[in-house]
């Protein structure tokens, strides 16, 4: 009667404890769309139930099968039998595996929030079993009475049985169950796809690019379907991405300066791609549309910023990296230094993205010219332009203290459009908003003159 009481508590005790996470997990699973909390869930207990403090080593004594090591088996290993073994394999293989395959997905894939929680949780069940089967390997209580001592062995075996194959269970769909996706938006019947050109398109200058230009539903194979360099399809590049909440947009696609170079979204791999004449460097791993940063060329041609959530910039002959949190926009960069702007500051870092200089970001309404910030090749002057035809302040970056704040005047009705950074002569260069004329400014007077031709 104690026996069979005993096997009814444990498998109720079981049952109840895997309906309580299963109920935590089941919400969770629904609103990320990710089929591994439901694994998580069901074999959670089986993993945590048996975790504490390790147990003290019994002192070998005589037990119900002679060989005196307290199991039942007669091998001496605790495992309650042989059988146990081929399961603590077959869950060292499940650990190995899903090591493998969770590395190489967060190398061709990237880190996300998801995969990085399977890894935890992936991490902290590997470690939770090892420790769970020590202490189902203990010997009965002392004090147990006769007629449990059978039954309390018999239960701890099955429970290391099952204890190994749900932490296989778990670190394998750890490392395999992805989030689910949404269904690709089927094309209207009489829309046919044709299977677009896998040729890749070459330049030596980007002259002149233009987006596509037709529905993003109609994805087959046709010139305004696809971004045009210099007259041309270029089918490597991906037309539209998909974002939550808001209708498809053109993907990103931007040529650099010098129109030597252009970084654009792979469509096959969704990859953000660097391209120029001498070929193709990838500057990203695989990203789903809600992942596409937004790229911009900065000192020239040399650097690529890439900013969503924060912002990498990328020196495009060493293929370096920096990335810096918060960043919401980059403004300027050079040999000296990097501007940039978050949600309530303008900065100016070092290539090691160290702060130099901080100065509050002023807020203008949605309809007005934005501030624009310029750095000295050699760090010496930082410049911010107020807006369209307003004040022109400098500061020293050392100190970040402000030098001067002047409002140029320009001939006639005209004023200032745009700040041009300093000429190789020295001075500051700005150009007027009507005449389109470039003028050198003196910085601390506000005087302006005509650059010379």
């Amino acid at each position: 009667m104690a026996n069979a009481r005993l096997a009814v508590d444990h498998f109720a005790g079981l049952r109840r404890w895997r309906l309580i996470t299963l109920t935590v997990t089941v919400p969770v699973a629904c609103l990320t769309d990710d089929p591994f909390y439901l694994v998580l869930g069901w074999c959670a207990v089986s993993v945590f139930r048996d975790v504490r403090l390790p147990a003290p080593v019994p002192v070998p004594h005589a037990d119900g099968d002679g060989d005196g090591d307290g199991d039942g088996d007669g091998d001496g290993d605790g495992d309650g039998d042989g059988d146990a073994k081929i399961y603590r394999w077959a869950w060292l293989l499940g650990v190995g595996g899903a090591v493998v395959t969770g590395v190489y997905l967060l190398i061709d894939r990237g880190v996300t929030p998801a995969r990085l929680a399977h890894a935890v949780i992936v991490i902290i069940v590997t470690a939770a079993v090892p420790l769970a089967a020590r202490n189902l390997a203990a010997e009965p209580a002392p004090e147990a009475s006769d007629d449990t001592t059978w039954t309390e062995p018999a239960i701890r075996r099955w429970s290391t049985r099952t204890l190994y194959l749900a932490g296989t269970a778990i670190v394998l769909s750890g490392a395999l169950l992805t989030p689910g996706q949404p269904l690709p938006r089927e094309l209207p019947e009489y829309s046919m796809p044709v299977p677009f050109q896998k040729y890749t398109a070459e330049f030596a200058a980007v002259d002149k690019y233009v987006g596509p230009t037709c529905s993003w539903t109609d994805e087959v194979d046709a010139p305004c379907r696809s971004w045009l360099v210099n007259g041309e399809p270029f089918p490597q590049a991906a037309p539209y991405v998909i974002r939550k909440g808001g209708a498809p947009k053109r993907a990103p696609f931007v040529r650099s300066p010098d129109k030597q170079a252009v970084v654009y979204l792979d469509r096959h791999d969704r990859r953000m791609v660097y391209q120029n004449s001498e070929g193709i460097h990838h500057l990203t791993g695989r990203l789903a549309d809600t992942e596409v940063p937004t790229p911009t060329f900065a000192g020239q041609n040399r650097y690529v910023a890439l900013t969503k959530d924060g912002t990498r910039i990328i020196d495009t002959r060493t293929w370096t990296t920096v990335s810096i949190p918060g960043v919401r926009q980059v403004h300027d960069l050079n040999e000296s230094g990097i501007v940039v702007t978050t949600a309530s500051q303008v900065l100016v870092l070092d290539h090691r993205g160290r702060t130099r200089m901080s100065i509050p970001l002023r807020k203008i309404a949605d309809d007005a010219a934005e501030d624009t910030y310029h750095l000295r090749p050699d760090g010496k002057r930082f410049v911010a332009i107020r807006g369209l035809g307003r004040s022109v302040e400098t500061f020293a970056p050392e100190t970040g203290r402000r030098l001067s704040s002047v409002t140029p005047t320009f001939p006639g009705e005209d004023f200032l459009e745009i700040g041009l950074g300093w000429s190789k002569e020295g001075p500051f260069l700005v150009r007027g908003y009507q005449s389109e004329r470039v003028y050198y400014l003196e910085l601390a007077t506000g005087k302006l003159w005509r650059r010379d031709r």
